[in-house]
């Protein structure tokens, strides 16, 4: 069987080659904690289970949607004005089967084959992936411990600016946890104005923010309507990650460029799914604050702790992640996950999967109780790895 040569654009999936290692210790009877993909462990509200649960109850329900019903639209625009402060209206929406899903096909909309786009790395490797499905060429530009994980426009050379057609911004950062100001927005703004570029903010993670910071959307600063789409997603939020719902916001042609391209493959999100997320977005939003404190706990335990034993793990400020360097005495990032695996049962995820310059590093969930947490720690410390 020949595949297409596009398919050689990809390289294997690393999650599940650290799956198949961890099935492989459990059989051995291990203990292994798992910190490698970041799916909450928090409970799903209750007002949202039963929406869903309740709308499941209607045979209605059980055909194809064909659309965004008026009722979620209608309740991502209020949510966001709520929420955010940002004025949106129903055609300034779309639906997507979560950010991953969203943004990987968003690159079909935007590129020709051989157009450049400006990606962060280290990123999240599904950045990565539309560019390749679209054909396009990625420029990186660097998210470093010198910039503070954040970009610096001058990194990108004018030329290269002026051929783009898009620059994804993923703040509060995966996998850096690296958080911005407004006024790195609106350097992105001037930015993109100057060489016509489409700003895609990924806003995932706008509600796992600590020290006392407050998330918020890229869409909300002066200008950031006529530049830019974000894609705003409940898996995080509201712990649905399961139900894969995620909304592409903003500059009005590009939802309606969006919608066509989903229109082709897609017959629209079940009608439970949107009941729950309205659900959702209409709240009690409680448990949504209480569980970004939760969060922080495990920031501090994680972070505080590796430290404790010798490991200079900064603090992440934002998202469900932290950004560990390789302790010294290992050559990559891949071969260190590995060993680490092996002699303590603590998985996490090589940096090398996150794009050029993730190299060097590892990246860590916070998917684990506090106890669970301090557990590991004691793991490594014993094992000696860090030794």
């Amino acid at each position: 069987m020949r595949f297409s040569k596009r398919m050689d654009r990809f390289p294997d999936e690393i999650f599940a080659s650290l799956n198949k290692k961890k099935i492989a210790m459990e059989k051995e009877g291990r203990k292994t904690y798992n910190l490698s993909v970041g799916t909450p462990d928090f409970e799903t509200a209750p007002h949202i289970k039963k929406a869903l649960t309740e709308a499941a109850k209607d045979q209605d329900n059980w055909k194809y949607s064909l659309r965004d019903t008026p009722e979620m639209l209608d309740a991502v625009c209020s949510y966001y004005k709520k929420r955010f402060d940002v004025d949106i209206t129903p055609d300034m929406v779309a639906s997507c089967n979560g950010s991953q899903e969203g943004i990987g096909h968003i690159g079909l909309v935007l590129c020709d084959e051989g157009d450049t786009v400006l990606l962060p790395s280290p990123c999240y490797p599904v950045f990565i992936a539309s560019a390749n499905m679209a054909g396009a060429e990625p420029f990186y530009y660097p998210m470093t411990k010198e910039t503070g994980y954040l970009p610096r426009l001058s990194d990108i050379p004018e030329d290269v600016a002026k051929k783009a057609v898009y620059m994804i911004v993923s703040l509060p950062s995966n996998p850096t946890g690296s958080v911005a100001s407004g006024n790195v927005y609106e350097e992105l703004i001037g930015f993109a104005k100057k060489h016509d570029i489409l700003i895609i903010h990924d806003n995932a993670y706008s509600d796992i923010i600590f020290d006392g910071n407050e998330g918020g959307s890229f869409l909300k600063h002066p200008g950031a309507m006529e530049v830019g789409v974000e894609f705003f997603s409940l898996s995080k939020s509201f712990n649905m990650t399961g139900a894969r719902v995620s909304f592409c916001i903003g500059r009005k042609d590009v939802i309606a460029a969006f919608r066509k391209l989903r229109e082709q493959i897609d017959f629209g999100m079940f009608y439970p799914i949107q009941k729950a997320a309205v659900a959702a977005l209409t709240g009690p939003f409680d448990m949504v604050r209480k569980q970004c404190a939760d969060y922080e706990e495990r920031r501090n335990v994680l972070c505080g702790g590796l430290r404790d034993i010798g490991w200079d793990v900064p603090d992440s400020h934002g998202s469900m992640f932290v950004w560990a360097p390789v302790p010294k005495g290992f050559s990559d990032s891949f071969s260190f996950c590995m060993e680490l695996m092996e002699k303590t049962g603590v998985i996490c995820t090589p940096g090398a999967s996150f794009g050029p310059l993730g190299e060097g590093y590892i990246r860590m969930a916070l998917v684990l109780e506090p106890d669970m947490i301090r557990e590991a720690i004691k793991a490594i410390d014993e094992s000696g790895i860090l030794r």
